[in-house]
Parts: C-alpha cells; structure tokens; sequence
C-alpha cells in the first residue's frame, strides 16, 4: 500500500465514525491516526454526553472531524445507531476511541469490499497495545463458540503465520471494521438497545441470516488499548454481556438451541447460588454472583415479547440453523476466504 496523503479534492467512499464517552486524550490519538490514513475518508465522532472537554478539544486539533454531540450516553450501541442515520458514503468505518489505526488500515479494508461485493464487513487485524514486546491479538474477528456467544479469535495469542491470511469468520469486531453501509441499513443498523457489547456480534447474525460475507483483513492493523475505555471487572461489564448474549441467541439462534444454552446458564445460576447458600467457594467475578445473573434472567424475560417480535419479523429465519452448524464451535480457526 501507498504511504501517500490521500488527495483532498476526492469525494470519500468511506465514513470513519469514531464513539466516545469521557476519554478526551485517547480520542485526539485515535483520530491522529485517521489523520495519517492513505485514502480520502470522512470522520463523524459520536460524543456521548462527555463533560471532558473532548468535544472542544478535537474543535481545536481536528477541525476537519464533524461532531454529533448526544445529550446523554447512549453507549456504543447509541452512539452507532446515531451515526448511521448520517453516513451517506459507501462504506462505514468504526474505529474505538482507544485504538490507534496503521496508515493503511482504511485502504486494505476497503480494498476487500470493492473487490468482493459479497462481502459486506471487513474486520481488522486488532492487537493488544498493553506495551508488549511481543505482538499479540486482540481480535481477529469474531466466531461463534458452541454456547452460541460470540467470542474475539485469537485473543490473546501471539501474532504470528495463523492470523497471516484473509480467511473467512462469522462476525466483525466493533473496535476496527469497514462495513458496506447500504447492507448495514437493509438489515436494520445498530441496535441502541444493547447500550454496549455484542452489538457488533448481533449485526454480524443480521448480516449472515441476509446473506453477507464477512472476512478478515490481516494487512488492515489497528492497535487498541483493550478495555481502556470500560473495566470488564465491572459490574456494569458482566450485567450487559450476560444479557446481550442470551438476547441474541434468543433473536437469531434456532429456539431449540436457544433454549437449551438459556437452560444452562439457568442451570449454572442455580448451582452458583446453592454453592453460595451452603458457604462453598464462588468465583470472585461479578458474572458468578447469583443476584447479578437473576437480575439479567428478568431482564431477558422482560424484554422476551420484543425479542421474539424482532424474531418473528426477520428475513431468511430458515438460515439460522445451516448458520450455527457451520460456525459454531470455531473458537480459533475459520474458513478459508474463496
């Protein structure tokens, strides 16, 4: 790929839209390294209601980047549901707010979707900036493990020849993907409902079910401060990855299959909690506290009639069954991209 500047008189294919909350510093070098992108490309960033001084501060360093400013934080999931309905180019960027993107990250992606209109996301090789001498990943797309969640391939793992190669994965992962913007909104955007996690995973079965291709780009590098802007020790981290997680199989799985995992994580929920009754020994993390599981089971059960109403109405519900046998169960390898 070129090192050169991209020529400013050209009308972009691509929007970046970068979603940020209370993380002003991390923002300004994300959007440094759009800067440096080789291709021409439009910048939304998605200020959820910060109180940082970010908004002013990319006024000041980036005055080239458009600033949609929410009265309240909406999320990721919000802040992307947000930016779609403005994005008019061809294809859709997404960069984390604490991530860094090499300079040919736009033009490798971009590449893959104008050679394969099959193809509607192209997700990024994303690895740990943690300081590392050693590079490792962060996420080389997203596959579908046997319990129907979707995971990060790769993840922690070293960089080496098994994430060298384009190969075909279930999903694209949130924190560096271009995706083809008309085939995001045939399929119903972001879902803002999800507030945060696994709305990528969830566009990713919309994307599937409708017929899409999704494929990773390993010459499309972006190096990203994992959990720089959330704590995954959170209780907040645990309530919505639990839910989201059961609302997607609920939405896109078989119901069979569906039930059979809700059923186990019922299950573990009850063992967890006669475990604890009884003084025996319970992981520390928020996601094996008894309480906060029965919070997300109401929660799921309280959103269940819309779920199934989005169920009901979907397209091509006769793929979901071939979907979850061919990926399912590929937590480190994928199909080859043809």
């Amino acid at each position: 790929m070129s090192s050169t500047r991209p020529d400013p008189t050209v009308t972009p294919d691509v929007t970046v839209v970068v979603v940020t909350w209370e993380q002003r510093e991390l923002t300004l070098a994300a959007l440094d390294s759009l800067a440096a992108q080789t291709i021409p490309h439009r910048v939304l960033l998605v200020d959820n209601a910060s109180t940082d001084g970010t908004a002013e501060a990319v006024a000041i360093g980036h005055p080239e980047v458009e600033v949609l400013r929410l009265p309240t934080n909406t999320g990721f999931a919000g802040g992307m549901a947000a930016a779609i309905d403005r994005v008019d180019t061809r294809y859709t960027a997404l960069l984390n707010n604490d991530a860094r993107a090499d300079p040919d990250w736009l033009a490798a992606s971009v590449a893959v979707l104008d050679a394969q209109p099959n193809v509607a996301a192209a997700t990024s090789k994303l690895l740990l900036d943690d300081g590392s001498p050693t590079a490792r990943v962060n996420n080389a797309g997203v596959v579908l493990l046997d319990s129907g969640y979707g995971a990060d391939r790769g993840l922690g793992e070293v960089d080496d020849d098994r994430f060298a190669e384009p190969v075909e994965v279930f999903g694209f992962s949130g924190g560096a993907a271009v995706l083809r913007t008309l085939a995001v909104k045939a399929v119903g955007g972001f879902d803002a409902s999800l507030f945060m996690y696994y709305e990528d995973t969830d566009l990713s079965w919309r994307l599937r079910l409708a017929g899409w291709r999704i494929v990773y780009v390993p010459t499309a590098v972006v190096h990203h401060r994992h959990a720089a802007s959330s704590d995954p020790a959170s209780v907040m981290f645990a309530r919505h990855t639990e839910r989201n997680r059961l609302l997607l199989l609920a939405r896109h799985a078989p119901l069979a299959y569906a039930a059979s995992r809700t059923a186990r994580f019922l299950l573990t929920t009850a063992s967890l909690a006669a475990k604890k009754a009884t003084g025996q020994v319970v992981p520390p993390d928020h996601v094996f506290d008894p309480a906060l599981r029965l919070r997300v089971l109401g929660e799921v059960a309280r959103l269940l009639p819309d779920t199934l109403r989005r169920r009901s109405r979907a397209a091509h519900g006769d793929r979901r069954a071939p979907t979850v046998r061919h990926w399912s169960g590929r937590d480190h390898d994928a199909g080859e991209v043809r």
